[in-house]
């Protein structure tokens, strides 16, 4: 009798290509914008959510594109269950207006899905790195880029390419604060001159 199609063993660079296009989609949706060094953002389902019933709706089906992706990885239905029902909790409480939208930020159903799938992956195929998946689409410039140039597989060049997002957001934070102490030296000074 022959095996089913999701019990099929995939290669390690099939399994790193599908969980790739799983992480892109998970970061499009839950965060395009992120805190740097972390995975918590804000993304495509959180805006989604604004708009009433219809935007609920839209981000319940790519969810569920999600996990027809971990499917196709061969993670079985037991493990995906819970992203199924975060899922449809997530629907759920998107009719709410406003609760809905903060409830988006926090529960993210298809980062769920990336998580799960990774656990299983790291089980079933010895994967053990995150690059693909913390930032996929640099991930996958840098593997094109990798195979046209030794320069870019001096892992010191890799290591500051994966990691150009968060250095930027840092340098950035680092400015805001920066910014802040200034303006807050100055309003201290200005106030000062009125009290004299």
């Amino acid at each position: 009798m022959p095996e089913p199609a999701s019990s099929k063993k995939l290669s390690q660079q099939e399994v790193i290509r599908l969980e790739r296009d799983l992480a892109k989609f998970a970061n499009m949706m839950d965060s395009v914008v992120r805190i740097p060094f972390t995975k918590q953002g804000v993304g495509a389902d959180a805006a989604l959510g604004t708009v009433p019933v219809a935007g609920d709706v839209a981000g319940f089906a790519l969810t569920c594109y999600a996990i027809y992706k971990a499917k196709q990885i061969g993670v079985p239905q037991t493990k995906l269950t819970p992203v199924i029902k975060l899922a449809v909790m997530d629907a759920v409480v998107g009719f709410v207006p406003i609760v809905g939208t903060v409830f988006d930020v926090f529960i993210r159903p298809s980062r769920k899905a990336l998580d799960v799938v990774h656990t299983h992956i790291r089980e079933e195929y010895q994967i053990h790195s995150e690059h693909h998946v913390v930032h996929p689409f640099l991930h996958e410039r840098l593997e094109r880029k990798q195979q046209q140039s030794a320069f870019w597989r001096n892992p010191v060049v890799a290591w500051l390419w994966i990691h150009l997002p968060d250095l930027l957001g840092v340098l950035f934070l680092i400015l805001l604060v920066w910014a802040m102490w200034l303006g807050a030296n100055w309003l201290w000074q200005w106030s000062q001159t009125f009290a004299v």
